[in-house]
């Protein structure tokens, strides 16, 4: 049990435990998920990015082209060339490639990811230590660790968002320092994590102002952050391409806005000009919005609900997913979830130094701090606790494959015996891949082979290479015995592994792909070749078991 008392160097021996046993963890089960074949199409794209920006093809993917609307919307052919930065804007990312180019693997990037969100609750509790004893900082960091909303993402495939609690709790910690120069230089870090950060950022702005503490500067933030966001949306994203106005905006908003295409400033009259079907946005699912307000709140023992800070730092990111539409948006295991950490945890340090509705306009120096009682502690605690079973049952992006079923009925589950007695089998037949071939391959094989110029997902078996013609892919690699274990459960792999299958024998019938390996339902096809009897002969055995 935490004790009510701690010295600052037991509080710094406390975080400093609590930050290792976090890392080790959670390193361990994300390079456990990779090197079993359990990333999966995020991770291939980032890792394609980084690739190519080694190359100095900087944000091209052609695993990101297959998302675009060009494709989904309009049938053409991924592109070699395509720049991700017309789907999202990341120019931060070029921090972390020189450490890529040294270690230029997909499991670079859960590394960093895993660094990030470790490096964060190191800086949260500085951040806490500002105004708080030794006791509730770390209490606080160790709410951090143990949330849904930070565990659940940072178990995931690597994404740009994992960047945001870092940056932002170094913003707030060099605003209390008032180290200003620092503050704007992470002000534009926070910008160039991604096209909608800003938002998070504006909220920082309009604490800023609302408390009282440095009007101007929170002006200056508010003002950067939306002509920032209102700019990169309308006039710099639709250089690279149309995917913000074509897809992104109407998959995730399309509820405000007519026709085919929307920007974000016809979203935001779409949403002032109907107040009715905003407010019902913003409270339905209900249930479902209910519970996500208290998975947030759950590791922080409910203090947020008490904490101005909270509700107007969080509450612009939290208002975003709130008017959204789509099954991810309240899914506090995803990424999404950890735009609104920041403001939280902000809130919650700001409560314990004092601060309150009643109080928000006080000089925090004028507060009285509030004293952790035993039993409060112990309430934090089972919270605490109690977030961590939420998350590891709900088994965060399979992670947790091994030790919980996917489906209880009908019951889909892989043991970890089973699954690394497939890993050498997967590794010898991704090994008969030339690194410089083009290839097309399923969604779980893809990390593994996107440090390349030319892949793509099947079933798509065309691209548009660098010398402007569509040519079909040298290779196609596919596991079909994860599709068939999981295809009673789950209706797209059923769907995929019959188009799969089809797409096999049509190819091979007609003689433009051979297929050389077969082994456990991992299937090989190389093109121009003819196919090896042996490994005929296993396809066709599987393919009757499919019948």
């Amino acid at each position: 049990m935490v004790s009510l008392k701690l010295t600052k160097q037991q509080g710094l021996r406390a975080v400093a435990i609590a930050a290792t046993v976090f890392f080790i963890c959670t390193l361990t089960l994300t390079l456990h998920r990779h090197f079993t074949f359990y990333s999966s199409y995020d991770q291939g794209i980032f890792n394609q990015v980084f690739w190519n920006g080694t190359q100095g093809n900087f944000f091209q993917s052609t695993l990101s082209s297959q998302l675009s609307t060009n494709i989904v919307h309009g049938g053409e052919v991924p592109n070699v060339s395509y720049h991700r930065l017309g789907q999202h804007f990341t120019p931060a990312l070029l921090l972390w490639l020189p450490i890529y180019y040294l270690f230029p693997h997909p499991a670079t990037l859960t590394v960093f990811q895993v660094t990030f969100v470790t490096a964060a609750g190191l800086v949260l509790y500085a951040l806490a230590r500002v105004y708080l004893e030794p006791a509730i900082a770390f209490l606080i960091s160790l709410s951090f660790y143990g949330a849904n909303a930070i565990v659940g993402p940072t178990l995931s495939n690597f994404h740009d968002i994992s960047q945001i609690p870092l940056f932002m709790f170094s913003l707030l910690l060099a605003m209390e320092k008032r180290w200003w120069w620092l503050f704007w230089l992470l002000a534009i870090c926070i910008l160039a994590v991604r096209e909608d950060s800003g938002i998070a950022l504006f909220g920082v702005g309009v604490y800023l102002v609302a408390s009282r503490r440095y009007p101007r500067i929170g002006l200056m933030v508010c003002s950067l952050s939306f002509l920032y966001i209102v700019a990169l949306t309308n006039l710099i994203m639709p250089l690279f391409s149309d995917d913000i106005s074509k897809r992104f905006m109407l998959e995730r908003f399309g509820q405000y806005a007519e026709g085919n295409e929307a920007s974000t400033l016809d979203i935001l009259w779409g949403m002032l000009t109907n107040p009715k079907l905003l407010i019902i946005e913003l409270f339905t699912p209900f249930s479902e919005t209910i519970r996500y307000f208290l998975g947030q709140w759950l590791p922080l023992a409910f203090v947020p609900i008490f904490a101005p800070a909270s509700w107007v730092i969080a509450g612009f990111p939290l208002l975003k997913l709130l008017v959204g539409q789509g099954k991810s948006v309240l899914a506090i295991s995803i990424r999404y979830a950890m735009n609104i950490t920041p403001g939280l945890f902000y809130g919650a340090i700001l409560w314990w130094a004092g601060q309150g509705f009643r109080n928000f306009h006080r000089p925090l120096e004028d507060c009285q701090p509030r004293k952790l009682k035993p039993k409060f502690r112990n309430f934090w605690v089972f919270c605490i606790c109690l977030s961590l079973i939420f998350t590891i049952t709900s088994n965060p992006s399979r992670t947790l494959y091994f030790l919980i079923p996917d489906s209880i009925q009908p019951r889909v589950y892989v043991s970890l015996p089973e699954q690394w007695q497939r890993v050498p089998q997967i590794r010898s037949i991704l090994k008969q891949i030339p690194d410089d071939a083009s290839v097309s391959a399923t969604t779980y094989l893809i990390p593994h082979l996107s440090g390349r110029r030319e892949i793509i997902r099947l079933s798509a078996l065309e691209f548009r290479s660098d010398r402007d013609r569509i040519e079909t892919v040298e290779y196609i690699v596919a596991d079909l015995w994860r599709l068939q274990r999981y295809q009673t459960a789950f209706k797209f792999d059923r769907r995929h592994l019959a188009a799969i299958a089809e797409m096999i024998d049509t190819v091979t019938s007609q003689g433009s792909y051979g297929i050389t390996d077969f082994n456990n339902g991992i299937i090989l096809l190389q093109k121009g070749v003819d196919s090896n009897p042996s490994a005929m002969q296993g396809w066709q055995e599987f393919r009757s078991l499919l019948s």
